[in-house]
C-alpha cells in the first residue's frame, strides 16, 4: 500500500472538487440572490485542506497498484460526500443538520435521489443547481474524468477506472488507451445532457430548469428543482422527452460508442444485455399501464399509458422522477416497481442497481443447472451472445448477489431496530442501495422524517451502491492490507 501517493491523489483530487462550489456562485449572481457566502467559504474551506494534503507528499509521484486504486476511490467518495455537504449546512436557506447535510450530499453524488429537503420551490437559484450539478458530476463518476487528467500529473489512471465503473466485466476499454476510453465516455456524456436540455427547453422548460433537469437525467440521478418533480410541469411532452433521455442513459456507453463510431443501430440489435432491458421495461411496462387501466386509477387509457410507461422507465432504470405519487396506486404495483429497480440500469451505464447483465447471468446459470439435472455428465457454457461467458465471471456475479442481498437484509434490520416500520425499511434500503431515491410509505415524498441512526445506514447503503458493494468491501477483508 503506498498510503503517500493515496494521500497526494486525494489532495489533488479534493483541490479539483473544490471548483464546483464555483458555478453556483455564477447563477446566484445571474439571479441576485445574496446566497453565495456558503459556496465561496466551502470553496476556501476544501480547497485548503486538498492543498495540505498535498503539499507534504507533493514529490512522491509513482504508478498505482489495483489496491491503491480501491482505496483512492473509496476515500475519495466517504471524504467527497462530506465535503459536498458543506453548503448545505453552511446555507441559512435550509438549515440542515450536520446528518441532513452529509445525506443530501452523498445522494447527490451517488445519483440516488433521496432527499431529506422540504420546500425547493423557495429556495435559492444555487442551492438548487449545485443539487443538479452534484449528480451531473456523479453519474459517470468523478473517477473516470480524474481518469482523462491524472495521467497528465503523473498517475496512472487504469486502477481507478477499474475501482470505479460499474459492471461485472471491467478489463473492456473502449479505446487502446484508458484516458482516450475516459474522454470518450465522457464526450458521450456531454452530448446526451445537451442534447437533453435543448430538448427540454423546446418543450416548455425555462433555461435554469431544463439545464438542471438534463443534468439529473442523464445522470439517471432523479433530483429536481421542484417538490412535485417531473409532475410540477404538467406537461406531457417533457415528459416524453424525460423517458427517451432516462432509456438512452440506462443503456452500456459502449454500446452509443460503437453505435457513433460505425454510424448503424447494429451494436443495439446485436448485445444480449440491451435486448433484455428493453424485455423487461415492456413486460413490466405493459403490465403496470394494464393494471392501471383495469383499476381506473386514471380517467383516460392515455393518461394510464403515458403515466405507466414514465414511472415504470424511471423507477426502471433508477432515475427516480416522478409525476405521480406511485407509492399510492393499487394493488402489487409499488412493490413491483421497488422489484424493478433491483434490475436497474445495463452495465457501463449511469444507473444503479444489480445490472441487466448480472441478472441475465443468473438465469443463464439456473437454466444450465436444470440442463445438468437431465444430463448430469454434459457440459454446458453459459453464454451472451454467441461467446461463452468464463466460470470465474459467473462466480463473481453469484458473490456480488450474496453480498447485495445479504448487506439488503442486515440493513433492513438496522433501520427497523431503530425505529422504522418494515415497509419504510425495506424500501428505503431498496431505494438507496438501488440508488433509486423514492421510497413506499414515510419515505415515498422525502427523507426527512426519518431518524439519524438510519440516515447514516442509508448513507452507507448508496455508498455501497454506487461502488457495486465489492469495492468497498475489499478494504474489510485481511488480505487486502497484507504484503
Amino acid at each position: 500500500m503506498q498510503l503517500l501517493v493515496i494521500i497526494r491523489i486525494l489532495g489533488l483530487l479534493l483541490m479539483v472538487f473544490s471548483a464546483t462550489m464555483l458555478p453556483p456562485v455564477l447563477v446566484d449572481w445571474i439571479y441576485q440572490e445574496n446566497a453565495a457566502t456558503p459556496f465561496l467559504n466551502a470553496f476556501v474551506l476544501i480547497l485548503i485542506c486538498g492543498f495540505m494534503l498535498f503539499l507534504p507528499f507533493r514529490k512522491h509521484k509513482k504508478d498505482l497498484r489495483l489496491r491503491d486504486g480501491f482505496m483512492v476511490v473509496v476515500m475519495f467518495w466517504f471524504v467527497l460526500g462530506s465535503a459536498g455537504g458543506l453548503p448545505f449546512y453552511l446555507s441559512d436557506a435550509n438549515e440542515l443538520s450536520i446528518t441532513d447535510a452529509v445525506f443530501e450530499s452523498i445522494s447527490g453524488l451517488t445519483t440516488t435521489g433521496a432527499t431529506v429537503i422540504v420546500g425547493l420551490d423557495d429556495l435559492p437559484h444555487s442551492i438548487l443547481f449545485y443539487r443538479q450539478f452534484l449528480q451531473w458530476l456523479g453519474g459517470m463518476g468523478i473517477i473516470v474524468l480524474a481518469v482523462a487528467v491524472l495521467p497528465m500529473l503523473g498517475i496512472g489512471g487504469m486502477q481507478l477506472y477499474r475501482a470505479e465503473t460499474p459492471g461485472p466485466v471491467k478489463d473492456t476499454k473502449l479505446t487502446p488507451r484508458i484516458t482516450e476510453t475516459a474522454k470518450a465516455l465522457w464526450y458521450i456524456y456531454l452530448g446526451l445532457t445537451i442534447s437533453c436540455g435543448v430538448a427540454y427547453w423546446l418543450a416548455g422548460m425555462n433555461v435554469f430548469d431544463a439545464v438542471s433537469h438534463a443534468f439529473s437525467t442523464v445522470a439517471i440521478g432523479g433530483f429536481s428543482t421542484h417538490d412535485a418533480s417531473m409532475g410540477y410541469f404538467n406537461n406531457r411532452g417533457i415528459e416524453l422527452i424525460a423517458i427517451v433521455f432516462m432509456l438512452l442513459s440506462g443503456v452500456n456507453f459502449a454500446l452509443h460508442f460503437a453505435a457513433l463510431r460505425h454510424k448503424r443501430l447494429t451494436p443495439y440489435l446485436k448485445d444480449a444485455e440491451f435486448g433484455t432491458y428493453i424485455m423487461v421495461l415492456s413486460v413490466v411496462s405493459v403490465i403496470t399501464i394494464t393494471y392501471l387501466y383495469m383499476t381506473q386509477t386514471f380517467t383516460s387509457p392515455v393518461e394510464s399509458i403515458i403515466e405507466g410507461l414514465f414511472q415504470v422507465v424511471s423507477i426502471g432504470t433508477t432515475t427516480g422522477f416522478t409525476t405521480q405519487e406511485y407509492y399510492t396506486w393499487p394493488g402489487f404495483l409499488p412493490v413491483l416497481l421497488l422489484y424493478v429497480s433491483f434490475i436497474g440500469g445495463c452495465a457501463g451505464s449511469t444507473g444503479g442497481g444489480i445490472k441487466v447483465i448480472r441478472i441475465l447471468l443468473l438465469v443463464k446459470q439456473g437454466m444450465r443447472e436444470l440442463r445438468r439435472l437431465i444430463h448430469p455428465s454434459a457440459q454446458f457454457a453459459v453464454k451472451i451472445g454467441r461467446k461463452p461467458v468464463p466460470d470465474k465471471v459467473i462466480e463473481a456475479v453469484w458473490g456480488f448477489f450474496a453480498a447485495y442481498f445479504a448487506i439488503s437484509a442486515l440493513m433492513i434490520l438496522l433501520l427497523m431496530a431503530s425505529g422504522l416500520n418494515q415497509d419504510t425499511a425495506f424500501s428505503a434500503v431498496a431505494a438507496c442501495l438501488n440508488n433509486l431515491g423514492p421510497g413506499l410509505d414515510e419515505v415515498g415524498q422525502n427523507f426527512a422524517s426519518i431518524n439519524d441512526f438510519a440516515k447514516w445506514v442509508l448513507c452507507l447503503a448508496m455508498l455501497l451502491g454506487r461502488l457495486e458493494i465489492f469495492t468497498l468491501l475489499v478494504l474489510l477483508t485481511p488480505g487486502f492490507w497484507r504484503k
